[in-house]
């Protein structure tokens, strides 16, 4: 593992935004261009290198350069799946907050301002933000109703996530109490709910109509690497009290033996489909 910096001025940075990625030279450029225009005055960036072959790195070197309020950091990590690709990029932030973002997902430019706003009039029992997932324009009227249905589930369905992992922020040292994303402690997928849950033990998570971003729609069919209707029922009406039978005794056992480890979010259907 290697790691090289862009370095700005010593300054006050409260942020890191840590994107892993593994051949993602299509999708890098509108991530990053979301990233680029975010209204707070600055932030880290570090990128994890996941084994691309394509041009992925050196498209993130050609749109980062001379970007001097964003303090960048590229990592290769050489170990193949996202769990070893996050490990890797949480061990390098030393801010107070950290976004853990997807290469292939949008984030509207108030993103991170909106982001610091939540934990700035938050008690410090609150250690984690979820945005609401939005397919398309969050701006738009399906856009916000979609937000509006994240806030209300949430609501009444607490102690849950319900949001991909792409949109979750934390803060730093909880994270790393809660021993962040680690393949000994959840190998399968669905890694983002096994991770929130350990979160849930150190403190609260708060949504926000105003805090959103929008994946990528190219896995429209994601029933491969996620769980089945029944699972995702007895997720959501476990008692919290229970949730770590659920995850560690009754969805390993499943996962285990579906063969759903967390590489097999490196397979690309989507691409096969289209040949």
């Amino acid at each position: 593992m290697t790691a090289v910096r862009s370095r700005t001025k010593p300054q006050d940075i409260r942020w890191t935004v840590v994107i892993p990625y593994y051949n993602e030279e299509e999708f890098l450029p509108r991530t990053l261009d979301s990233l680029k225009k975010q209204s707070v005055s600055s932030f880290k960036l570090i990128l994890v290198n996941n084994g691309s072959t394509d041009r992925s790195e050196e498209i993130c070197r050609k749109l980062l350069e001379g970007r001097q309020r964003i303090e960048t950091t590229y990592v290769n990590e050489s170990t193949p799946g996202q769990v070893h690709a996050l490990e890797t990029g949480i061990r390098h932030v030393a801010t107070d907050y950290v976004a853990i973002c997807d290469a292939d997902t949008y984030y509207p430019r108030h993103y991170l301002q909106q982001a610091s706003e939540m934990f700035a009039s938050s008690s410090p029992a609150v250690v984690a933000l979820m945005a609401a997932n939005v397919r398309g324009d969050g701006n738009s009227l399906w856009g916000q109703l979609q937000r509006a249905k994240t806030i209300l589930v949430a609501s009444i369905l607490r102690g849950q996530a319900h949001t991909g992992g792409y949109a979750h922020l934390f803060r730093t040292e909880v994270l790393r109490l809660a021993g962040g994303y680690s393949k000994e402690l959840w190998p399968y997928v669905l890694k983002d709910h096994e991770l929130m849950h350990r979160i849930f033990k150190f403190g609260l998570a708060k949504y926000s109509f105003h805090l959103w971003c929008s994946p990528s729609e190219r896995r429209s069919d994601r029933s491969d690497v996620r769980w089945t209707l029944s699972e995702r029922l007895l997720y959501h009406f476990t008692p919290y009290s229970m949730k770590d039978w659920f995850f560690y005794t009754f969805l390993a056992r499943r996962f285990e033996k579906r063969k759903l480890s967390e590489l097999k979010l490196r397979d690309r259907s989507w691409e096969t489909d289209q040949n």
